[in-house]
């Protein structure tokens, strides 16, 4: 185990597992180092107690999650990446029926615009995307992990790779990739790898996209070496399809990559931020399309960000050990 961080005398791992069971199993997992059984004990409540259990509650009857304030394409697809960042089991009954409801109730249809209409009216099932390549990243993520992996979606993404080797939402006209794009597709690959199996074209295309972003040091423009956007260096939960470092870094563990000497600097901005007390903060929240509340303020103590950030050290420095 790392030595621990403390704020008033208790263990910010303590803090973690103190919490919500969508953070807890994570942290027991990731951070702990407890068992099997003890993981997959906490694991199954989270579709049954908490901010998983709130989101599978929320639901509706045709499978979608509204806002009164936007259309249901876009809460439905961000609440169910947040429902995946929950790490809740697929196989959980609950979350099948949910995941069915929703693939038989709702396709993505274009007339007038791109919206989650009723099935018989045509267009894409909801597991095969629309046209853009970072919302169809995250739908090729949740393809993936809830057991309806889109082969057509995956190559269609490969399809749209750039030559910089990542992906753009403007693309064409524009030759460049984008910082969030990319990290929205790689997001998706790994996840369609996971379930599948390796594959030489995917895995090639990852590496690829992966490079991008280590050419620009995760952070940084490729040509003048300024930073890209400050905002890359705010940490955010949820993310939304925003790009940020420690999702970035998040990735490459998830990926099981060896860490690179490129990723040096953004390693140091994430022990920078770092709190005196062991924690980190909510920089920012993209959470205007979620149907429900996270519960985390900006500005105050997150247990999630706390939790990616500590995984991630923990990954580099453990690699940097061997």
């Amino acid at each position: 185990m790392h030595a621990p961080s403390e704020y008033n005398g208790v263990d910010a791992l303590d803090w973690l597992l103190d919490s919500d069971p969508v953070v807890c199993w994570q942290a027991l997992r990731d951070l702990a180092d407890a068992s099997g059984a003890i993981v997959a004990a906490e694991r199954a409540r989270v579709s049954r107690v908490g901010l998983g259990a709130a989101i599978l509650a929320r639901q509706e009857p045709d499978g979608a999650w509204r806002r009164s304030d936007g259309p249901a394409w876009l809460s439905t697809l961000f609440t169910m990446l947040l429902l995946r960042a929950t790490g809740v089991d697929r196989a959980e009954p609950a979350v099948e029926s949910a995941v069915s409801r929703l693939e038989a109730s709702l396709w993505w249809n274009n007339d007038p615009s791109w919206e989650l209409r009723p099935a018989e009216l045509g267009g894409n099932p909801f597991f095969e995307g629309e046209v853009e390549p970072c919302i169809n990243g995250g739908v090729l993520a949740l393809g993936a992990y809830f057991g309806r992996a889109s082969q057509d979606l995956a190559r269609r993404l490969l399809g749209e790779q750039l030559e910089d080797g990542g992906w753009n939402c403007d693309a064409p006209p524009s030759t460049r990739s984008s910082f969030h794009t990319t990290i929205c597709v790689l997001e998706g690959l790994l996840e369609y790898e996971r379930a599948l199996g390796s594959a030489p074209e995917i895995a090639a295309a990852r590496r690829r996209g992966e490079e991008y972003l280590l050419e620009r040091a995760l952070f940084r423009r490729r040509s003048t070496g300024d930073v890209a956007d400050p905002a890359f260096l705010e940490l955010a939960f949820p993310p939304r399809y925003h790009y940020d470092v420690l999702r970035a870094l998040d990735y490459f563990r998830a990926a099981d990559v060896r860490p690179d000497p490129r990723m040096s600097e953004a390693v140091h901005v994430i022990e920078s931020r770092r709190q005196p007390d062991g924690r980190w903060l909510l920089d920012r929240a993209y959470d205007e399309a979620l149907a429900v509340p996270v519960g985390e303020p900006v500005g105050e103590p997150s247990r999630w960000n706390t939790l990616r950030a500590l995984r991630v050290l923990r990954w580099y420095e453990d690699a940097n050990r061997t």
